[in-house]
C-alpha cells in the first residue's frame, strides 16, 4: 500500500538517516542554522523523495545494491554530482551500489527517485523494446523539453499526494496510476546506454580515486593525516588527488578534511552538556590543539563561536 509524508529536521544527521534507501554523509560548508524538509512517497515499485535544505554542503552518497537511482535539481538549484554540473532540466542516473559526491553551493531543493533495478529493466524493455540498465557510474541525462516538463509535473503530483496522506489511503487507484505514469516518464527521459557510457569513460578514474579518498578519510578519522600519508593510502600522486578534489568537491583535500573535523566537533558541541564539558575538551578530542585558532576557524565556517553552540539547547 502507498504511504508518504513530510518531515522537518534541524540536524543534518537525522535528515540524512531519513533517506533510508541510501547512506548520505553531509559536510556542511557554510554558516547558519541547518533546516531541512523531506517529503517522501512510497509506491509499489517506486520511492520518491523531495529534499529541501537551507545550507551549502558536500554530500557523500553510498547507494544500495540492487536499486536504480535518479536525482535532479528542483527550481533554479544547480549542483555538482560526481564531478558533473547538473542544471535545472537535467537528470543524473546512478548505478546500483555506486558511491558519489553531490555538492550544493547554497540552499538547495532536489529530487531523488529509487526503484528496483530489475523492475526498471523489465519496464524499459516493455516500453521501448530494450533494457535500460544503470551505467557503471553516474551519467548525465538531458531530456527533451516535452519529456522533462511531463516528468516534473508528475513529480509535483507525487509530492502533493505525499503531503495529503488521507488521499493515499483512500484512493489507492490514484497511486497506482501515478506510478505507471512516472515509470513511463522516467524511461522516456533517459538516453541510450551508449550515450551514458561515453560520459562515464571520461571520468571513471577520478571517481574511483574519490571513493578511495573517502575510504582513507574514514580509516584515518581519528588522526590528522598529512597529504603524503593520504596519497600513499590511496595510491595516487598529490597532484592527482588535488585535481580530483577540485573537480568533485570544489575545494582542496586538506580543506575537506578540516571541514569534516569541524562538522564532527559541531555535532559534539551540540550534544554536550555545557555544565560538564568545555569547548577546549571537545576541540582536543577532534585534533584541534590550538584553541584560539579553532575558535576563529569555527566561527568563520559556521557563523557563531563554539561556546555559543555549546550553550544552545539541543532541543532547539
Amino acid at each position: 500500500m502507498a504511504d508518504g509524508g513530510t518531515l522537518t529536521f534541524t540536524h543534518p544527521d537525522g535528515y540524512a538517516a531519513a533517506i533510508s534507501d541510501a547512506r548520505l554523509n553531509l559536510t556542511i560548508t557554510g554558516a547558519g542554522d541547518f533546516k531541512a524538509q523531506l517529503t517522501w512517497l512510497r509506491l509499489q515499485h517506486l520511492k520518491i523523495y523531495r529534499c529541501c535544505e537551507s545550507l551549502p554542503r558536500i554530500g557523500y552518497i553510498s547507494l544500495s545494491p540492487g536499486l536504480a537511482f535518479l536525482s535532479f535539481p528542483i527550481k533554479a538549484t544547480s549542483a555538482i554530482c560526481g564531478g558533473l554540473s547538473v542544471q535545472k532540466g537535467d537528470i543524473i542516473f546512478y548505478s546500483p551500489g555506486e558511491r558519489v559526491h553531490q555538492r550544493f553551493d547554497g540552499g538547495c531543493q532536489w529530487g531523488l527517485i529509487v526503484l528496483s533495478a530489475q523492475h526498471f529493466a523489465d519496464c524499459s524493455r516493455a516500453l521501448v523494446g530494450r533494457s535500460l540498465v544503470s551505467p557503471g557510474a553516474s551519467g548525465l541525462c538531458h531530456p527533451s523539453r516535452t519529456e522533462i516538463v511531463r516528468f516534473r509535473r508528475l513529480f509535483g503530483q507525487a509530492c502533493r499526494l505525499a503531503e495529503s496522506r488521507t488521499q493515499i489511503a483512500e484512493l489507492p487507484e490514484v497511486a497506482r496510476a501515478l506510478e505507471q505514469d512516472m515509470l513511463h516518464a522516467i524511461v522516456h527521459c533517459l538516453p541510450s546506454e551508449h550515450d551514458v557510457v561515453k560520459t562515464h569513460k571520461a571520468r571513471s578514474h577520478h571517481a574511483a580515486v574519490m571513493a578511495r579518498f573517502e575510504e582513507a578519510l574514514s580509516k584515518l578519522a581519528d588522526d590528522r593525516p598529512s597529504m603524503s600519508r593520504l596519497c600513499a593510502e590511496i595510491g595516487v600522486a598529490e597532484r592527482t588527488l588535488r585535481m580530483c578534489c577540485a573537480e568533485f568537491l570544489g575545494i582542496s583535500p586538506t580543506r575537506y578534511l578540516l571541514l569534516q573535523r569541524l562538522n564532527r566537533a559541531r555535532v559534539a558541541l551540540q550534544r554536550a552538556n555545557p555544565s560538564t564539558t568545555s569547548v577546549a575538551e571537545i576541540a582536543r578530542d577532534h585534533q584541534f590543539l590550538e584553541l584560539g585558532r579553532f575558535a576563529v576557524t569555527y566561527r568563520i565556517t559556521f557563523g557563531e563561536s563554539p561556546s555559543v553552540t555549546l550553550q544552545r539547547d539541543p532541543r532547539a
